[in-house]
């Protein structure tokens, strides 16, 4: 067998057995950049539907509606472009009101019952249990006249939303960092919707 033909017996050997391998990690890595992203949870804003350090899938082109939890590039106080993670309560055009915690949204009250655990909690206590791992929680806490407040602690306060635009908040109200404070943020800024949480294994959930 000449040197050319034995190069082509051992590729053609390389491509039987490691063929499929490479098709697959090829496609995996193709998706990996078109069609989802990887996200890590960093804080607590999205408490307790989502906790600090959880691993989540991004889908990147999905249509986005109302109350879905969604990944957004947002600019820090230092200038930085960061990933952060919220739900979306108003879409492009809405009026979303909130009093004493009851939200409205173009004149229709609607519920909102991933925000029950925490809603019980402030009643019972403020939060000050719950957020006995940080101070500086339970004092923003003892601040709120309710749950959910715009920047300057009005329990009453209305937002319309810009064509374009959407109007994304925390789970955890208190803790938050979003809309109420920065505005609203654009359609091009939305990275993507959120559709698994595969880490840790045993909160593994699909949204």
């Amino acid at each position: 067998m000449s040197r050319r033909q034995k190069n082509q017996f051992n590729f053609g050997k390389f491509l039987r057995e490691w063929g499929g391998f490479i098709l697959i990690m090829g496609l995996f890595l193709i998706s990996r950049y078109t069609i989802w992203n990887p996200v890590t949870v960093e804080g607590h804003s999205m408490d307790p539907t989502l906790k600090d350090r959880e691993m989540l899938i991004v889908m990147l082109h999905t249509d986005i509606e109302r109350f879905d939890v969604v990944v957004a590039n947002s600019v820090d106080d230092n200038g930085e472009t960061k990933k952060i993670v919220k739900r979306v309560i108003g879409m492009p055009g809405d009026v979303v009101n909130f009093n004493n915690d009851v939200l409205t949204i173009n004149g229709e009250v609607v519920d909102e019952p991933y925000l029950a655990e925490y809603l019980a909690a402030f009643k019972k206590d403020k939060l000050q249990e719950t957020y006995s791992y940080n101070s500086y929680f339970q004092e923003l806490a003892l601040k709120s006249q309710t749950f959910t407040t715009d920047a300057n602690y009005n329990s009453n306060f209305t937002v319309t939303v810009p064509e374009g635009q959407y109007f994304l908040v925390g789970d955890d109200r208190i803790v938050s960092k979003d809309s109420r404070h920065v505005g609203t943020y654009s359609e091009e800024s939305l990275v993507g919707e959120v559709k698994v949480r595969y880490w840790p294994i045993t909160n593994m959930d699909l949204f």
